[in-house]
């Protein structure tokens, strides 16, 4: 009996998170479906302008939805409840889905929108053709066929609207009435109201949403003669542009740097200086993006304050990275010696041996013990040496559980008193810790002097381009840095770390796994030597810029207010020097006349 209660009651638990499943997808399905309602009904006046179609015409097509929700809502509502209603409703879902994409074709199919204007599109006030005048000619006829207005592409565009409103109300069709049958059905009596009460609260969502979203997208002016079809000239003229061009290749360079750095970061300082990942992580945080922050705001308050120029935020930019490069290079002095390891890094008597000798992790010590060779398990002898298990340490005992276990009697560990062992890796000492300190201070530093000449680097970028060009330029080199820099570096660099691999880990296949322990020395010179390779490198290209720059004038750049005061003041001492003279002048004239 009491196997029968928990059955039931298990039963009522798993159809209780069901049905609360259940109610969030058929609380997102009646915002979705009175949002595009709601928004389809506040674009008909667009639509009729677009398609330049008569109000009549429009209201058909609006009313097409009510025409595809009635088809079938009879059929639905009797023959839904003798079916699966989720997987109707999912079903009703992905037509209605189906259905506004139709409804959005014409706005890709159709070429730019052409609006009744007596005045040039292109802006040309030259012409006086729009004015008033006795021997004006007519601007617009009207034309000889009547033919020709079927022939225009998107005088039947509107017919992917019609249809597409009609698939959006078969569609939408089994969503409430199957839905709240659905949850009167499976929820408790008590909890039914509650539930439709979510539901039709996302029905009130929606429509707020929609018309909110409608008029945003109502006052947003998609192809009317402002934009000029938006690509190939602009393309050319980006590609044509000498500063763009270097500052993208400047970029990419930087990025596959920064990207490596800031990716491995924690498992350098593991590897380096011994620390954990949680540490690792913690250290990041607090020393690097504080600084950075702080650089970024400081950047853009001196261009505010100093009324920094286009040319002048190239060199200071350019001349600030070039500091925190070469401090940068302080980094290889801050290091700390390979994890003491028996058979990986050192003898099992504490001699340091070769990294690559080969397998020397079985000893006399521990041959007799059956250990496992692949197993990463590593304690720390009180002899200040690690080992990959407390079995090959040769420990026969231990005490304690958890983190907290000591192993005893490790014939391995070789001490004068009673030789143990604890879990992980032996510290690497003080002096360790202080290249760490010494390494987070000025790793805080770097980020700081480099993050302040971000903002001035960033403005040479978009000040090089032209106005109607930046959006492209922009995003054209967000898209070369992720395609050049961001994707790839992590997965080349990450290959280059792997080569220092000294210990694999062995999958339960027999495959190899995640690398436990690196040769230090060899992942330091990959980790800072080779940004600092890449990062030289691109101080070709931003010195060329600079040269450049001196001479050439950017577009929309204005003489600075610095020249602009100093002009106005030496103009003003020139004035005030010539109106003394002419004081002077006047002065001498009236002594001279009445002299006379």
């Amino acid at each position: 009996m009491a196997e029968i209660e928990k059955r039931i009651e298990t039963h009522r638990i798993r159809c209780l998170s069901k049905l609360k499943m259940f109610l969030l997808a058929i609380t997102c399905a009646f915002v979705s479906k009175t949002l595009s309602g709601s928004y389809m009904n506040s674009m008909l006046t667009q639509i009729e302008r677009q398609f330049n179609i008569p109000t009549s015409l429009v209201g058909f097509i609006n009313g097409s939805f009510e025409i595809g929700n009635l088809l079938l809502i009879i059929f639905v509502s009797y023959f839904g409840t003798k079916l699966h209603r989720p997987i109707l409703i999912g079903v009703g879902c992905v037509v209605m889905g189906l259905g506004c994409f139709l409804q959005s074709l014409p706005h890709f199919l159709m070429d730019r929108y052409e609006y009744e204007s007596t005045v040039s599109v292109s802006g040309n006030l030259s012409s006086n053709s729009f004015l008033c005048m006795e021997n004006g000619t007519q601007i617009f006829r009207a034309t000889e066929d009547p033919s020709d207005c079927v022939k225009e592409v998107k005088s039947l565009m509107w017919v992917y609207v019609l249809v597409g409103n009609i698939i959006r109300g078969i569609g939408e069709t089994p969503i409430m009435p199957l839905g709240i049958s659905y949850i009167e059905d499976f929820a408790k009596s008590e909890n039914s109201p509650l539930y439709i009460g979510f539901v039709e609260t996302g029905a009130i969502i929606g429509p707020l949403i929609g018309l909110l979203l409608a008029s945003f997208c109502a006052n947003v002016y998609v192809d009317t003669g402002s934009v000029n079809t938006d690509f190939l000239p602009f393309m050319k003229s980006l590609l044509c542009n000498p500063i763009y061009m270097l500052f993208i290749l400047i970029s990419i360079v930087q990025f596959n740097a920064f990207v490596n750095m800031f990716t491995f970061m924690p498992k350098y300082l593991e590897q380096q200086y011994g620390k954990s990942s949680s540490d690792a992580i913690f250290l990041i945080g607090i020393y690097n993006l504080p600084p950075i922050c702080i650089g970024y705001i400081a950047g853009g308050l001196i261009m505010k304050k100093f009324k920094i120029t286009v040319k002048q935020a190239a060199h200071i930019g350019c001349w600030l990275s070039l500091i925190e490069y070469l401090l940068h290079f302080l980094c290889f002095l801050m290091i700390c010696d390979n994890s003491s390891v028996a058979g990986i890094t050192t003898t099992y008597k504490g001699m340091q041996q070769d990294l690559y000798v080969g397998n020397t992790i079985l000893a006399d010590c521990n041959r007799d013990c059956n250990c496992p060779t692949k197993t990463w398990d590593p304690v720390c002898g009180n002899n200040g040496v690690s080992y990959m298990s407390a079995c090959l340490a040769g420990c026969e005992t231990s005490v304690g559980a958890g983190i907290n276990m000591v192993f005893q009697n490790c014939s391995c560990i070789q001490t004068s008193g009673n030789s143990s062992a604890v879990l992980g890796l032996c510290d690497k000492g003080h002096d360790c810790s202080m290249m760490l300190q010494y390494f987070l201070i000025l790793s805080a530093i770097g980020s700081f002097i480099y993050s302040l000449s971000a903002i001035p680097g960033y403005m040479v970028l978009l000040r090089c381009i032209k106005p109607e060009e930046k959006s492209l330029g922009v995003g054209l080199h967000t898209f070369c840095t992720r395609v050049f820099a961001g994707i790839p570096a992590p997965i080349y660099f990450g290959a280059l770390v792997d080569s220092t691999c000294l210990h694999w880990g062995i999958l339960k296949c027999g495959e190899s796994g995640a690398c436990r322990i690196y040769d230090s020395t060899n992942f330091r010179y990959i980790y800072l030597g080779l940004p600092s390779a890449l990062r030289g490198i691109s101080y070709i290209p931003a010195f060329l810029i600079l040269i450049i720059l001196k001479k050439r004038r950017l577009p929309g750049e204005n003489v600075s207010s610095g020249t602009v005061l100093i002009e106005a003041k030496v103009a003003g001492k020139e004035n005030e020097c010539k109106d003394l003279h002419q004081n002077s002048k006047v002065l001498n004239d009236d002594e001279l006349k009445t002299k006379l």
